[in-house]
């Protein structure tokens, strides 16, 4: 039961990275030539237990506009965040959190109940 509760804080912990470079996606969407980051969640290596975070840079490049600059005309690329993208995985990472907080509070339920009859 205990590797439950590992299982679903693992989880936690990976869906708060993919929150973090969300948010920082967001945060340079208006920096030019950033590049955003996408995080990939994996089955743990300890027996099959927990979920691993993986971050990725995205090499795509972002479009490309020309700028008034102090040399003249320059063409700038900008970042390759695309909002539409980043918002629904902001909503599904929600989700995900609040599904592992029941999954642990049911582990959790489930040893108090384990430990009232052993005692």
């Amino acid at each position: 039961m205990i590797s439950g509760i590992y299982s679903g804080l693992s989880s936690l912990r990976a869906i708060q990275t993919k929150t973090n470079s969300i948010a920082n996606n967001v945060a340079n969407i208006n920096t030019d030539g950033f590049k955003k980051t996408r995080v990939t969640l994996h089955e743990g290596t300890v027996d099959g237990a927990g979920v691993t975070a993986y971050v990725q840079r995205v090499e795509t490049p972002g479009p490309k506009v020309y700028e008034q600059t102090r040399k003249g005309e320059t063409l700038v690329e900008k970042s390759n965040v695309d909002l539409t993208e980043e918002l629904p995985q902001m909503i599904l990472n929600r989700r995900d959190f609040q599904a592992n907080i029941k999954t642990i509070q049911a582990q959790d339920e489930m040893l108090g109940s384990l430990l009232d009859i052993k005692g």
